[in-house]
């Protein structure tokens, strides 16, 4: 309790004298990506805004952890070959898709199932003229808000992926829980993502739980010295053992409100993974993370900024993929068509591969 209260008089002190230099840092908002546009679903489908929000508020009301499950989702879609759904896709007879690499097996079925049921819903007012890609964006967007998180306006426009990444190709793409800053610096730059993007982006910690094998590393063979003891205590007895597979929150003091409380964790060393906790402990990202703990509007407003950024990573657009029927899997073609989308697929892994 007093070490507490030492912290709180510590973010006063140290918040008059850091804002300014703080809040003068603030990112300006992403420029807006080529056939994308705030008003792209204005004559075809006026109120999917309000379709989505609406949705979503009945079922936050029967699951409040689903928010934290579909910003997952557009997380694990956009840094895996850009946001194009292709997260959203089944395997296939060729090999196994997206959602079967280790990275993905513990994305939530029911996000899924909210994003097909947004579509179905969506689909019955406006008819299929939007993406699945553009429903994954927008109800990663209001899980934010509708947790208690910064609103924001994003740009819509996207178009479905004909294709899923292979096993290996996805592994390369999401870093590990395991990662420190270094790791994760090097992959968020091969997306033009910067050290800001990086501590906002990761703030989307403060909703959602993880699990045992995540954070295991930092609890056997020895207690990560980084690592709370009180903290440390309390994940020992949800992980009595190193293969234990149960779950805790990301976020100890406000797990289920969108906040910049998890950045206030990671100063009292009680963040879960490496990936969180080397925020604060690297020089590189100490300062940014000590700015968000101090200053909830600045969190909000860089990372607003940072998901728009984000959101728009290699998009497909115009005449570019398709709008599925049905989110997980592709639009039927004709034999002559599959022959050819099967060479471009061909030619799309291999291309990946070597990259």
């Amino acid at each position: 309790m007093a070490s507490t209260r030492v912290l709180s008089l510590f973010l006063i002190i140290f918040s008059s004298a850091f804002l300014s230099e703080a809040e003068a840092q603030a990112q300006a908002p992403p420029p807006v990506a080529k056939g994308l546009s705030f008003t792209f679903y204005d004559s075809q489908c006026p109120k999917l805004e309000s379709i989505v929000r609406e949705h979503l508020k009945k079922a936050f009301k029967k699951d409040i952890g689903l928010a934290a499950g579909l910003l997952r989702v557009h997380f694990h879609d956009c840094f895996v070959q850009g946001c194009d759904a292709s997260v959203l896709l089944d395997g296939s007879a060729s090999g196994p898709g997206e959602q079967d690499a280790p990275p993905n097996l513990t994305l939530r079925p029911s996000a899924f199932k909210a994003i097909d049921d947004l579509r179905a819903a969506i689909d019955k007012k406006c008819g299929q003229v939007v993406s699945c890609a553009d429903v994954t964006a927008l109800a990663a967007r209001d899980s934010v808000f509708l947790s208690g998180g910064p609103e924001y306006r994003i740009p819509l426009g996207r178009r479905d992926g004909l294709s899923f990444a292979t096993r290996d190709a996805t592994l390369a793409s999401l870093p590990a829980p395991t990662s420190n800053v270094t790791v994760l610096l090097n992959a968020l730059s091969k997306l033009n993502l910067n050290d800001k993007d990086l501590v906002a982006l990761s703030g989307g910690h403060t909703i959602g739980i993880g699990h045992c094998s995540s954070f295991s590393n930092r609890l056997y063979p020895s207690r990560d010295s980084t690592m709370d003891q009180t903290f440390a205590k309390r994940l020992y007895s949800t992980c009595p053992s190193s293969n234990a597979d149960n779950t805790t929150v990301l976020d100890i003091r406000s797990p289920n409100t969108f906040d910049n409380k998890y950045f206030v964790d990671l100063m009292n060393r009680q963040g879960l993974f490496t990936s969180d906790q080397d925020l604060y402990s690297d020089g590189r990202t100490r300062e940014i993370v000590k700015s968000f703990a101090v200053n909830q509007g600045l969190f909000f407003e860089q990372f607003a900024a940072s998901m728009v950024k984000m959101g728009q990573l290699s998009v497909l657009t115009g005449r570019q993929g398709e709008i599925r029927a049905s989110c997980s899997v592709r639009n039927k073609r004709s034999q002559s068509e599959e022959g050819i989308w099967s060479l471009v697929d061909d030619l799309l892994q291999t291309t990946l591969a070597q990259s």
